[in-house]
């Protein structure tokens, strides 16, 4: 376990925030993330979606050293354990609300950026703001493969969500560019989480530039 002293000093506030697959092959993986990277991306998350064997710590340590020098968080999903291993990790993205959140910090030992998904659930957003979570997200805008275990969320629950939080809000499940611009006009938020929506894109900068534009209009 790395024992240098850590500080917090990444933010979250919006942007594109970039989901990655760790079952993926890595080559493919970080050659992609290399050419996401060059569109302007705010956050990165490694889902909890590990092959057997894998070297978890190698392959954070691989994706801290592209996001790192750009100042760009790189969160877990879930397993807040590998945050007690590694530095290069920034925080932790909870699927649901954690038994003990205090308990988890305590064991950490040093600031980290927490988020959750709160799918249609108002209580969670509640609660996200009640223990001052730094960004919540919501799961699923629309149907996708990759959200297949989130409800659809409405309009409505985003903009209740605006009325009881001053966090900031992303949206998420079978997010387009094209969509995102019109999601804009209807509901406030301040980011898109995706993950097909950039890594299958054949040139993902390009596509994180054309998030970007939509959610700047």
């Amino acid at each position: 376990m790395e024992m240098s002293k850590h500080q917090l000093t990444a933010t979250i506030t919006g942007g594109v925030y970039l989901v990655l697959d760790p079952s993926r092959s890595q080559d493919i993986l970080l050659d992609k993330l290399v050419m996401a990277l060059k569109g302007g991306l705010q956050v990165i998350q490694l889902w909890n979606n590990w092959d057997q064997g894998t070297d978890k710590i190698l392959l954070i340590n691989k994706i801290s050293s592209l996001c790192k020098p750009l100042g760009i968080p790189l969160l877990i999903n879930q397993d807040w354990t590998l945050l007690q291993q590694t530095t290069a990790l920034d925080g932790v993205h909870f699927d649901m609300i954690p038994v003990d959140l205090e308990s988890i910090k305590s064991a950490v030992g040093r600031p980290f950026i927490t988020g959750i998904t709160c799918s249609g659930n108002l209580d969670t957003v509640v609660w996200a703001n009640e223990n001052r979570l730094d960004y919540i997200s919501f799961c699923s805008m629309f149907p996708s493969p990759s959200a297949s275990t989130c409800d659809i969320v409405m309009p409505e629950t985003v903009r209740n969500a605006r009325v009881i939080t001053a966090m900031p809000i992303f949206v998420s499940g079978g997010i387009t560019p094209n969509n995102t611009k019109q999601l804009k006009m209807e509901i406030p938020f301040d980011g898109v989480a995706v993950i097909s929506g950039v890594m299958s894109a054949e040139h993902p900068d390009e596509k994180v530039l054309q998030y970007h534009q939509a959610l700047n209009f």
